[in-house]
């Protein structure tokens, strides 16, 4: 079984691009189980046909603690299974809180079953909280992809997340499957995407062009794959995760210094 975390700056798409991804891998015929790492609760609604789930957090308020697997763990497109963590009340406690809570009772609970392939983490923002590094920080998740954009802030954020992998890669197991760029049609992105990568000393996995049947899919409550699955982006998220399925290199990555990163950035045109 692999553990797979998706990380990236708030609004570049992880949700969307990890739930096309897991998509296509089960479309593949692999079992795959996400655990979506966001207060928002939108990290599985695609697969699960906008089904707007109940969160571990709100099942363990409402219910107690003796709750069955089933009441949070909900079938999605064809076998995925599904698990929000949820967050606290408005204005009360911390939102990394629910992320150790649920994965320490999926854990309790029996989710993780041998015949799972893999087990997705859908991780709000950066790894600045302690709580939204949990995935990475005990061990639960072995690879890491990093989603970004040829836009300053998304790399910054990417580099930022990098630090953290690299922080937790000194005492545990995880490393840097690649970056997945989520396309913003900036000039020169892919080129950009491909030299920042290889800063790192990683991969970029993926190129995911931008195409508006992203968003007719979303309006429809599905992926790509589920909505047209002959359509040309349904075959990106196809080779997408064939890509991440395939993959060999994983790596410790060597972050930037911000003036480096912001040097490469004018290097494109980017800034300046």
């Amino acid at each position: 079984m692999r553990q797979v975390a998706i990380y990236g700056k708030g609004g570049i798409g992880k949700s969307t691009t990890t739930q096309n991804t897991v998509a296509a891998l089960a479309e593949a015929g692999k079992k795959v189980m996400v655990v979506g790492c966001d207060p928002k609760a939108d990290s599985t609604r695609l697969l699960l046909n906008g089904l707007c789930q109940k969160t571990v957090l709100d099942t363990l308020r409402d219910e107690g603690d003796d709750i069955e697997l089933e009441d949070i763990l909900k079938p999605g497109f064809k076998g995925t299974m599904c698990v929000e963590s949820g967050g606290p009340e408005p204005g009360v406690g911390c939102a990394g809180r629910g992320i150790i809570t649920s994965i320490n009772l999926l854990e309790s609970l029996g989710a993780y079953t041998s015949d799972l392939d893999y087990v997705f983490y859908d991780v709000l923002g950066d790894v600045v909280c302690g709580g939204f590094a949990m995935p990475i920080r005990e061990g639960k998740a072995q690879e890491i992809y990093i989603v970004a954009s040829g836009e300053l802030m998304a790399l910054y954020a990417a580099n930022n997340i990098s630090k953290g992998i690299q922080k937790y890669a000194a005492t545990g197991g995880v490393r840097l499957g690649g970056i997945i760029c989520n396309s913003r049609k900036v000039d020169r992105e892919l080129d950009l995407l491909e030299n920042f990568a290889t800063e790192l000393g990683s991969q970029l996995i993926h190129f995911v062009p931008r195409d508006n049947v992203v968003q007719r899919a979303e309006i429809n409550k599905k992926t790509v794959i589920d909505y047209d699955p002959k359509e040309d982006q349904a075959d990106e998220y196809r080779k997408l995760a064939m890509a991440i399925n395939q993959n060999k290199m994983f790596v410790v990555p060597k972050p930037m210094t911000q003036d480096r990163l912001e040097e490469l950035m004018m290097s494109y045109g980017i800034l300046g």
